[in-house]
């Protein structure tokens, strides 16, 4: 495990990131530890950012993504901002997860309305030995750090703060292909043809991803989430041999902070991601909320479930959709889209959705 030191880090005891910091709203949390609550707790992934018009102000501030991204006071406004405009149950980190790749070695650039490019690709096992990986390139990325312990302070233990990273295989998949695909075609006949240099990479991004995970959990991360977004990019043998292993590694790292792991359309997998060791699994909106249980298992605390497209629907229309989720999870169950919440949505619309579900409660 990577340690993090210096005057700035740490979660001693006379720390103001200290674990057994008050948080007023722990709601997240006590779903997480298995306690049975009055109603789900809601939060959106990519909840800070374009719905917020005082995002878009300080987003149009700036030259560009990665400047609000590796500025410590501004990544920490970003992620207050849902807090304080829509009452969510939780901060998630403002960041993105090319920081891993970028702090390996493999620069990436965010082109506006493409998406992330990589100037550089992975090409053969000479690319992959040349990257840093492990607390070396975790230390890179000190902004990280300090823009939790910023959000923390900012935050005043309102409510929980949820740290992330993208899983390996998503993450090989930008390291390969160089940017977004429909296919990730380059990615995967990376996999095919040269499966050692694959498996090289993923070692080497895991690494990187426990000592990141594991620094933001002493810069004040009160739960981590695993992005596995082109899991469904892959058949199931390969998301067995080329995924699944990695966010285990990873699970089985975090030390005394609750895990998420979301997989976006890897259904197909819920079975054998419900015995990680984790606590939550995500699920999106393909699956149906009595098979995501039946597949996952009773134990496990399930996330989501809402088409992020419900939200361009009316009032009534939102409310009734949300309430049929509530009802159908009946408990052990983390309120929140079946992905990123779309930019261009309503915030009234999104402001609807969150409203219903703090509405809601259990009849127990």
């Amino acid at each position: 495990m990577s340690q993090i030191t210096g005057p700035n880090y740490g979660r001693s005891s006379n720390s103001p990131y200290h674990c057994g910091m008050e948080i007023k709203n722990d709601l997240l949390l006590r779903v997480l530890q298995g306690e049975t609550t009055e109603r789900p707790p809601v939060w959106l992934m990519r909840q800070a950012g374009r719905i917020l018009p005082q995002y878009r102000e300080l987003r149009n501030s700036l030259s560009g993504f990665k400047e609000l991204v590796t500025r410590p006071e501004l990544a920490a406004e970003a992620t207050i901002q849902p807090v304080d405009e829509l009452g969510v149950d939780a901060a998630i980190i403002f960041s993105d997860i090319l920081v891993i790749p970028e702090a390996m070695g493999l620069d990436y650039e965010m082109v506006e309305k493409r998406g992330p490019s990589f100037p550089k690709t992975i090409k053969n096992i000479d690319d992959v030995k040349a990257l840093d990986s492990g607390s070396i390139a975790a230390e890179r990325l000190d902004y990280v750090y300090q823009a939790l312990q910023h959000t923390k302070t900012g935050l005043a233990g309102r409510v929980p703060l949820i740290g992330f990273s993208g899983a390996p295989w998503t993450l090989l998949a930008y390291m390969v292909e160089g940017g977004g695909s429909k296919t990730f075609s380059k990615a995967k006949k990376f996999l095919y043809t040269q499966p050692e240099a694959a498996k090289l990479l993923l070692s080497k991004i895991t690494d990187t991803i426990i000592a990141y995970l594991n620094n933001k959990v002493k810069a004040g991360a009160d739960v981590v989430q695993v992005f596995d977004s082109w899991a469904g990019i892959l058949s199931p043998d390969l998301y067995r041999e080329f995924s699944l292993p990695y966010i285990a590694r990873i699970c089985t790292a975090m030390e005394d902070v609750p895990v998420i792991v979301f997989a976006k359309d890897g259904w197909f997998a819920l079975n054998e991601i419900g015995r990680l060791d984790c606590q939550a699994v995500g699920l999106d909106w393909t699956v149906n909320p009595q098979l995501g249980r039946e597949w996952v298992g009773s134990e496990k605390v399930l996330q989501g479930n809402i088409d992020p497209c419900l939200l361009y629907a009316d009032f009534t229309t939102i409310r009734k959709h949300t309430i049929e989720m509530l009802k159908a999870f009946n408990g052990k169950h983390i309120a929140n889209l079946g992905h990123g919440v779309y930019p261009d949505t309503p915030l009234d619309n999104v402001r609807c959705f969150v409203d219903t579900v703090q509405e809601f409660r259990y009849v127990h």
